[in-house]
């Protein structure tokens, strides 16, 4: 996809003139729809032999041409003052009007075959409903780099403007930090491992011929040489460390295509980011949609002196959270990640922030819910492998070394602009979110919480994900963490929520 500063994005759409998409639009929703019904397509072709049933799969891909065509020349949109109107449908006719001000986040992406053809797919999201305010599949892409100049324009201040304000690169990906965005990262275990599930799930008699196959190749290959156990340990050693250099190749591949020209970017109160190689994918989100934020740094991030910046903006459905603003910094130094926040939250005092440990003596807590899960498993193992399987317990101590480096890293901050807690010890996270972007609190007590005088404040934002950490204070003493309910509460009510 072109950069902003490559094609320019030309003037705003005509604001009396309804537009039609581009004229290939009808080839992409074909290509969309056969990834739908791929399967049963197939399917049809493959087992449906014999009398006229060959048939049917071209029928069905001539039906699917028709819907494409019929969308094409029933979709209109247009601008009227500050709102797009966007219209479809022949028999059944749809009129939809959207405010720029309720759109909180555009999304341009551009395959490969939209690169050739020079278009791209644009999504209009809200923080609401379970699906984009509009999908237009597909605009030229001077068009859908007008519209969203046009969201920018007036989305934040309903007005016109008569000038571009300056883009200003805040970060962009060099070759070698996507390279190690590659090794830090698993892509290449969770591809392989789903890619593994499919094959299971399509013939796993044809996988599990295949593994003994392959082991009895291997076997045989030990027995001719007579390797004794020290060769087939570091055989094995070997084979593990082929497997995990081939997996980490593998993420940097998949970073690469995926990363390929990053570029983090302001142009007045709205961020844009854009990357990828082979397909680009271009999203934009005003700065006040950011809700909360999250700085990772996991083991490998810290033997390369690196961190990861995520944020959670107001999309509601967790799909949406896909293509919303999400990575900011997917890996950058620390001192960068630091200077992103200090830019985006001036007034956060980041940098500055007074942090609290929270009693390290509850480190136990921390490790209760892993003892039945090891006494289950080594109940098993001692059931199938006899004395050796007690070995399992050794996992408790480890267990108990990891609870206890967790407590003592457990801690929270709060000012009068952020609240923020920090945990974790192999991969450690910082999860933070302003005060006019909290949305509810709660203190709860457990059993356990009232036996050890703790309570825990749970801090709730809009748009959080599945895969974010929770905005909570575990462990806290039953008084700190009342007089910060308190405190938190006079300012929620104080001041306006801000999203």
């Amino acid at each position: 996809m072109t950069t902003p500063d490559a094609p320019s994005p030309g003037a705003a759409p005509d604001a009396t003139a309804e537009r039609r998409l581009h004229p290939m639009s009808w080839l992409f929703v074909l290509v969309q729809q056969l990834k739908q019904f791929v399967l049963p397509l197939v399917a049809l072709l493959v087992f449906g032999r014999g009398d006229r049933n060959e048939l049917w799969p071209l029928i069905g891909v001539a039906v699917l041409v028709v819907l494409s065509l019929w969308q094409y020349f029933t979709y209109r949109y247009g601008v009227a003052g500050d709102r797009l109107v966007v219209r479809s449908g022949l028999f059944e006719r749809s009129l939809r009007v959207i405010p720029f001000a309720r759109i909180h986040n555009v999304a341009l992406q551009q395959s490969a075959l939209h690169r050739v053809f020079g278009v791209a797919e644009v999504r209009l999201e809200s923080a609401g409903g379970s699906k984009p305010e509009a999908q237009m599949r597909v605009l030229k892409l001077e068009d859908a780099l007008a519209l969203e100049a046009l969201v920018r324009h007036r989305g934040a201040t309903a007005m016109e403007s008569s000038s571009e304000p300056e883009s200003t690169t805040l970060l962009a990906l060099p070759f070698g930090e996507i390279v190690r965005l590659g090794l830090v990262s698993n892509r290449g275990l969770v591809v392989v491992a789903a890619a593994f599930a499919a094959i299971v799930q399509i013939s796993q008699r044809a996988v599990m011929d295949t593994f003994r196959s392959v082991g009895k190749w291997l076997f045989g290959f030990a027995g001719e040489h007579h390797f004794g156990l020290t060769q087939y340990v570091v055989s094995a050693l070997a084979l593990v460390l082929f497997a995990i250099l081939v997996l980490r190749g593998f993420s940097i591949l998949l970073a690469l295509l995926q990363y390929h020209g990053f570029r983090l970017s302001e142009i007045g109160r709205r961020l844009t980011v854009e990357r990828g190689l082979l397909a680009r994918w271009r999203t934009s989100a005003s700065r006040r949609r950011i809700q909360a934020w999250t700085l990772t740094e996991g083991t490998l991030h810290r033997l390369l002196k690196r961190r990861s910046l995520d944020v959670d903006t107001a999309v509601a459905e967790e799909h949406q959270q896909q293509r919303a603003l999400r990575e900011l910094a997917p890996i950058a130094t620390p001192a960068h990640c630091d200077a992103l926040i200090e830019h985006l939250l001036p007034r956060a005092g980041w940098t500055q922030l007074d942090w609290r440990e929270l009693p390290a003596s509850n480190w136990w807590r921390l490790v209760l819910p892993t003892i039945p899960v090891v006494i289950a498993i080594t109940i098993a193992a001692s059931w199938r492998f006899g004395a050796w399987g007690l070995l399992a317990l050794a996992w408790l101590p480890s267990a108990a070394f990891a609870a206890h480096r967790r407590a003592r890293r457990m801690a929270y901050a709060a000012n009068a602009e952020i609240v923020a807690v920090r945990e974790g010890w192999w991969t450690r996270h910082w999860r933070f979110a302003e005060l006019d972007k909290l949305q509810a609190l709660q203190l709860t007590r457990s059993p356990l919480d009232r036996r050890c005088g703790t309570a825990t404040l749970h801090l709730d934002t809009s748009g959080a994900g599945a895969l974010s950490p929770p905005l909570r204070m575990r462990f806290l003493p039953h008084e700190d963490a009342l007089a910060l309910y308190a405190s938190l509460s006079r300012t929620l009510a104080r001041r306006p929520l801000r999203w």
